[in-house]
């Protein structure tokens, strides 16, 4: 199931490769189709340095055959022996082989399937398992180097309180991903029942009542399906988006900031107010149930329902996670963005500064030679140009992209286009060409902005700026102040306390959400034992611990 939500994804993403913005005074790596005359020029070796590398294997990539990797082991003077493992079940895998002590020479993983968490980068550095990149980066990746001087969040994301640099983020400045929380509604069914696009908490239930009770579809049964979304990650959970008129969900942890202090938004008088609305959604039926229990792939059926077409509003980052959106497709134009709704106390949308997940997802271990660190940061370096950003991610040059055509535009207003996606050919077996996700390094704004796109938002190869434009509704919702807990390092005496606070404090807010909103707990007589859990779970103590890292990073 992840594959298929994560090949999704990949969609938005392989639409919106674009060049790699590098510093003017760094120039990008050679032509992407010729390898360097002399092999020892890159590695200062003859013979090739063999590595081996735990990997995530993706739908349609074969790495050891892959072409970028036979481009890359030739450019490198570096022979690969992947140890690889398809996305579900890849952290479990990744973990077994480190407490093995079995464990590869280096790590490189899709940051939206399996990175190291900061937790895990701290522990396992302080151990000495993964090793520090400082030297390697300082003497060997002058690409990596002059984007951490360009990007300070890129530095600040990839530094450990200790100073030292003990692996990579996954870098995409991913505008659509950002605002993660969206609500996609059917406008098609708006216009036949002759309703407007709602625009307060009040405006979308009596939307969803319509559409509930008013046979949108018209096919004379009453088997219309209001709102719904699933459970994974990407924006499906359904309460962000209707929590922001009241206060605002972060959809992670559930943080606010105030005057510079971290504060629970799950204990505010705002949030069981949002609670209350919820409930009445779900009491009416305008909430399909499944919502709270579904997987991606039960939520795609209900949005490609067969001949009737029975969803009224889907959650999600993106609508290709539950309608088709390829050539051909038959509802995909009917679902359209819903802004965010102005309620009582607000009107936001949830915001994660930029869509980079905190952690590592490419790092060393002490099992490599200097040798072999070497090649590895000089891979990775590639990685941060433009030829080898778009190499690796895209596919090769030739194969999967091409340089752009006189009057084609760019996704970004203004901007000039610097690449253009070849289509596959329907039918046509995968090309096997790139990395994908695997090779996510850094993809700054610039770059994404850069990448050719059709002005028809309706056809899936420009399905980007369907995406850029969808989410202009929302930039600007976010609060004044937002907690950073993306970007900052907590005390690495304390990550093992606050990881545990954390995981406990968010699965009680979601399960007592779902109480809330289901009946089987009452928001007038429950409420106050909720919010005594909380304190008996140590919220006070896991701000505490934030708010002191926050000051740590940011005072």
């Amino acid at each position: 199931m992840k594959k298929r939500l994560l090949g999704l994804l990949a969609i938005a993403v392989v639409v919106s490769m674009m060049l790699a913005s590098c510093s003017q005074n760094n120039k990008p790596a050679g032509s992407a189709t010729t390898a360097p005359d002399s092999q020892s020029e890159e590695t200062g070796s003859t013979a090739p340095v063999e590595i081996t590398m735990f990997a995530v294997q993706e739908s349609g990539i074969d790495l050891t055959t892959n072409k970028f990797t036979k481009f890359v082991e030739e450019k490198f003077n570096m022979k690969f022996k992947f140890d690889t493992t398809p996305p579900d079940g890849a952290k479990e895998k990744r973990q077994i082989s480190l407490a093995s002590g079995d464990y590869p020479d280096a790590y490189m993983l899709p940051g939206y399937i399996d990175q190291f968490s900061q937790a895990d980068v701290l522990k396992y550095g302080k151990q000495g398992v993964i090793v520090p990149l400082n030297d390697l980066i300082e003497q060997y990746a002058p690409n990596i180097k002059a984007a951490m001087e360009k990007d300070a969040d890129l530095k600040a994301f990839n530094t450990a309180p200790d100073g030292n640099i003990y692996g990579l983020v996954a870098y995409s400045q991913c505008f659509h991903c950002s605002y993660p929380n969206k609500m996609w509604i059917n406008t098609k069914w708006l216009d036949k029942l002759q309703l407007e696009m709602p625009k307060t908490p009040e405006e979308f239930k009596a939307v969803l009542k319509a559409f509930k009770t008013q046979d949108p579809n018209g096919n004379g049964v009453a088997d219309e399906v209001p709102l719904s979304g699933s459970i994974e990650d990407f924006g499906v959970r359904v309460i962000p988006f209707l929590m922001n008129g009241f206060v605002y969900d972060d959809d992670r942890n559930y943080l606010n900031m105030t005057g510079g202090k971290v504060e629970s938004a799950a204990v505010k008088p705002e949030w069981k107010e949002g609670l209350s609305y919820i409930k009445s959604l779900y009491d009416e039926g305008l909430i399909d149930p499944g919502a709270f229990a579904q997987n991606a792939e039960a939520f795609k059926k209900i949005g490609e329902n067969g001949d009737s077409q029975i969803l009224g509003a889907g959650a999600g980052m993106h609508p290709a996670i539950f309608i088709n959106i390829d050539a051909g497709n038959k509802n995909s134009a009917d679902y359209n963005p819903v802004p965010p709704l102005t309620g009582p106390h607000g009107s936001y949308a949830t915001h994660d500064g930029g869509g980079v997940a905190p952690g590592a997802k490419f790092v060393i271990t002490n099992k490599a030679s200097e040798e072999q660190k070497i090649a590895l940061i000089k891979l990775v370096d590639y990685m941060f140009t433009q030829e080898g950003q778009t190499n690796g991610a895209s596919g090769m040059e030739g194969i999967d992209w091409r340089k752009p055509k006189d009057g084609e535009v760019a996704l970004g207003e203004g901007v000039i286009p610097q690449i253009a996606t070849i289509p596959a050919a329907e039918g046509e077996a995968p090309r096997n060409a790139g990395w994908s996700g695997t090779a996510h390094f850094y993809m700054p704004k610039e770059y994404r902005d850069s990448f050719v796109q059709g002005t028809d938002i309706y056809d899936s190869a420009s399905y980007e700026r369907r995406l850029y434009q969808a989410t202009l509704l929302y930039q600007g919702h976010e609060p004044k102040e937002l907690f950073p807990l993306w970007s900052i390092w907590v005390d690495q005496n304390e990550v093992d306390e606050v990881s545990i606070l954390q995981t406990n404090i968010k699965s009680y807010i979601e399960q007592n959400a779902l109480q809330f909103i289901t009946g089987n707990k009452s928001l007038e007589k429950d409420w106050d034992a909720y919010v005594k859990g909380l304190k008996d779970l140590k919220i006070d103590r896991y701000l505490e611990i934030l708010q002191k890292a926050y000051d740590a990073s940011f005072k």
